[in-house]
């Protein structure tokens, strides 16, 4: 089985390579490798319809293209940050935040956030899957609060505001061990392992 990845971010990749490198005869790779990149409009309202819009393209695509074999599997990422008293934002313009780059993002969040009398959120990953068996999708949830000056130097995006629940320091200071055991991405990937393996065997 190849689990193409339906994205260029080399964080990503490198996270879930990690995430599933208990997974046997399972070749994980980026689309890169197999197509030239191109634009996805990432018009749905929510990260479900995101993430899907991702596999769904990538999958058709390498169709098309007679790339695929029956045991091949697309899986995509959508997720971001949800500030409650922001109304959810940024939500799933998290990556886009600012209309500039990740530090731009995070400094405009910082700014938003030092107003507000209540800093809880919670970070969100839905897991799109396509395959020639049908489109499928998970949810991950990883709950705590934000804060207004920047800590750490490990992660990316908004890492260094994110308190999780039960700790002191930011994502961006945790271990890759610690935040690996305990995010919204893993718990989203974890519970589509399930859904790999029924594929799998299918």
């Amino acid at each position: 089985m190849r689990l193409i990845l339906a994205t260029s971010n080399l964080d990503k990749i490198k996270e879930i390579k990690k995430i599933y490198s208990h997974l046997k005869n399972c070749e994980i790779l980026a689309w890169d490798k197999l197509i030239t990149p191109f634009e996805i409009e990432e018009n749905g309202t929510t990260f479900q319809e995101n993430a899907l819009i991702k596999s769904k393209s990538v999958f058709r695509t390498l169709k098309s293209q007679n790339l695929l074999t029956l045991k091949d599997i697309v899986l995509s990422d959508d997720s971001g940050i949800c500030v409650e008293a922001l109304g959810g934002k940024p939500g799933i313009h998290s990556a886009r935040y600012s209309g500039g780059d990740s530090q731009a993002n995070l400094k405009k969040l910082l700014e938003e956030v030092a107003k507000l009398p209540n800093q809880s959120a919670y970070y969100c990953a839905c897991i799109g899957i396509s395959s020639f068996y049908g489109d499928f999708s998970t949810h991950g949830f990883m709950y705590g609060n934000v804060i207004t000056q920047a800590r750490g130097e490990n992660g990316f995006g908004y890492d260094p505001m994110f308190v999780p629940r039960g700790f002191k320091q930011t994502l961006a200071e945790l271990s890759s061990e610690i935040k690996n055991a305990i995010s919204h991405r893993t718990i989203a990937l974890k519970r589509a392992e399930y859904i790999l393996k029924a594929l799998l065997f299918s």
